[in-house]
């Protein structure tokens, strides 16, 4: 019996244990380490979950401890399992574990992908922030007038009680608050409620499988971060974002996604540069050559632009493009300049907390606000670094309402953004053969 330790986020580590290790006799799991994500290390995996195998449970640890862990139960094997980690990252780690003793080891997707009963369809990107979302809700729009019934299943993000979170189901906002989303979360969930997509989400992706296709025609699989899709896909759409080219090589597990996709979208060409526009094109024949390549722009959406003239203005973005997916700004900076505004604040002199934290450790970061909220704690010390910076008008890209999480005193205007594609073929052409 090999021991094993798994290294993740709250997410891919979870299901690579229920698809490979929670029935395997060959292997025992004697610790999960964490990172990425605030606070959710000194967990367990609860029993209720791990199986009959792990009648106690398995310890969560932070990351901090993994020469300690590997000594102490003279682990055999750590496994990665969570994403959008630099190349260079993943071999550092790799190299650590070594050193410490023990095999570093990748799941794949053939020993943690699950077959549905129904079409599968995939959304999938090369690192956080290309445009998967929008990309996954065009091709949920597509599908549902076609008389297709989609349930949109959602790559993981359990970041409380994981028995209650074991599955979950959106259909409205009660449900964000019966199952107290974060915003994160409800960054992901809103979008597709408010075009009548059906939601899962959870924590035991082969459950929440049975359950979608009882309600599906198509399983629409919206994944995160970069990570490979969880089931087997019929068509498999990876996004890539020139304005970061060249990273759809150097992104783990990105790369996996560009070398397997069957359809490329190359996003937000609008904004990118040319010569990120034709590297990304040059990667994808490199590597990809029998893929289908999509053209895309990401055009923002504001209602009322022109309350941004002139004003003094606070930008906040989607909290994982800025941080681990390492964008200096996102639609919001983009909409700010794009309709005059006089000035930019640069946040960080006010926050606090751990969204002063989040500055420290994303240091690339300047004039915009990340929307953090892991959790209520965050969430309030958020609406307090709003309150205390002196600006005319909030511009907030996040893709959620945020008045529905926080409540400030400054005016807010929302921003937009939604997928369009140029020229041909269409999305709507190849899911048409689909």
């Amino acid at each position: 019996m090999k021991k094993v330790i798994i290294m993740g986020a709250a997410g891919r580590d979870f299901h690579n244990f229920n698809t490979y290790f929670r029935d395997n006799k060959d292997y025992r799991v004697v610790a999960f380490t964490a990172t990425q994500i605030p606070d959710i290390e000194g967990r367990k995996y609860p029993a209720e979950l791990a199986g009959k195998l792990y009648p106690k449970g398995i310890p969560i640890h932070a990351e901090d401890e993994l020469d300690e862990l590997i000594a102490a139960h003279k682990v055999d094997d750590v496994h990665l399992a969570y994403s959008d980690l630099p190349h260079e990252y993943v071999m550092h780690k790799a190299s650590q574990v070594q050193a410490a003793g023990a095999n570093f080891v990748l799941l794949g997707p053939g020993d943690t992908m699950i077959k549905s009963k129904k079409p599968v369809v995939s959304v999938c990107a090369v690192r956080t922030g290309s445009g998967k979302s929008q990309t996954s809700r065009r091709v949920a729009e597509i599908l549902q007038k076609k008389g297709r019934k989609v349930a949109a299943i959602r790559h993981p993000m359990p970041y409380g009680n994981l028995v209650k979170q074991k599955v979950q189901r959106f259909a409205d906002y009660a449900d964000l608050d019966k199952h107290e989303c974060t915003i994160e979360e409800r960054e992901e969930y809103e979008p597709h409620i408010d075009k009548g997509i059906i939601v899962y989400a959870g924590v035991d992706y082969g459950a929440i499988l049975r359950q979608a296709e009882k309600e599906a025609d198509v399983i629409l699989w919206d994944g995160g971060n970069n990570d490979f899709p969880f089931y087997k896909s019929d068509l498999e759409i990876v996004v890539a974002d020139p304005h970061r080219a060249g990273h759809e090589l150097s992104f783990y597990p990105g790369e996996t996604n560009f070398r397997r996709a069957k359809v490329i979208v190359i996003n937000k060409m609008d904004t990118a540069t040319q010569e990120g526009i034709d590297l990304v094109l040059a990667n994808a024949r490199k590597v990809n050559p029998k893929a289908t390549i999509i053209r895309a722009n990401s055009p923002i959406i504001v209602e009322d632009g022109g309350r941004i003239t002139g004003k003094r203005v606070l930008v906040i973005e989607d909290g994982p493009t800025l941080t681990h997916g390492g964008m200096k700004y996102g639609a919001g900076i983009v909409a700010a300049r794009k309709y005059g505004a006089a000035e930019i604040i640069d946040p960080r002199p006010f926050a606090v907390g751990t969204i002063k934290k989040t500055f420290e450790k994303y240091n690339h970061l300047d004039n915009v606000l990340p929307a953090m909220g892991y959790g209520d704690k965050q969430t309030r010390e958020l609406a307090k670094t709003i309150e205390a910076i002196d600006c005319d008008l909030v511009v907030s890209a996040t893709p959620i309402d945020i008045t529905r999480v926080i409540k400030v005193s400054k005016p807010i205007l929302r921003v937009g953004y939604e997928l369009e594609e140029i020229g041909s073929p269409t999305l709507k052409d190849l899911l048409r053969k689909f």
